[in-house]
């Protein structure tokens, strides 16, 4: 089941990073409800998630997942795999498909690997080499489609994510202000902002 909700986050992975973005504006209808809504949530220093869908759900979800990442770190002395989130959130996604979260998640992170997960409506959840959500994502995944490669440096994979959003901007009414982007290498998250391209 896709549900689009208003905003456009996309993300993809290369062999040294995973490399996520998404829009700054936060609409309720057709009003357009703020201008820099950070939609990039960092949830441990390996990991990060992207929103789309109503903030109060993304909010009380993305800390129910910084708390478990908290937890197996003070269990294991080991920072919880990636896999291990994206199967925490679909567990509780679908525990409550009667009354559902309205909500759309790429979680990106690095253990032994880059990784990119969408999570979905009711909790279904895949491993990607790319990814978009919300309501810009027609227009987004058809750039990532046409421009993705394998084999992309860090710097091409941050300016393909930064076009993908940018395209979305300029075509769909429920994206737009800006564009942010965090990059989750081995070694930490680097977090940086673009304007929206006009």
């Amino acid at each position: 089941m896709k549900v689009l909700y208003g905003t456009t986050t996309v993300g993809l992975v290369t062999k040294t990073a995973a490399i996520v973005a998404a829009d700054r504006r936060a609409s309720s209808g057709t009003y357009i409800a703020h201008k820099m809504v950070k939609k990039i949530v960092k949830i441990s220093d390996h990991a990060v998630l992207t929103t789309a869908g109503l903030v109060a759900d993304t909010q009380v979800l993305a800390s129910l997942l910084r708390i478990k990442a908290t937890e197996y770190v003070l269990s294991n002395k080991a920072k919880i795999p990636i896999k291990s989130l994206a199967s925490y959130l679909s567990i509780i996604l679908n525990s409550y498909k009667y009354y559902p979260f309205i909500v759309q998640f790429i979680l990106a992170g690095y253990d032994d690997k880059p990784r990119l997960y969408n999570i979905e409506f009711f909790g279904d959840y895949f491993e990607e080499t790319y990814t978009a959500t919300g309501s810009g994502s027609p227009v987004a995944i058809g750039v990532l489609e046409s421009e993705y490669r394998a084999d992309m440096s860090v710097d091409e994979a941050v300016a393909l994510v930064v076009k993908a959003v940018r395209s979305s901007i300029r075509r769909d009414v429920f994206t737009g202000e800006a564009v942010d982007v965090a990059i989750v290498k081995p070694n930490g998250i680097e977090e940086r902002s673009y304007s929206a391209g006009w």
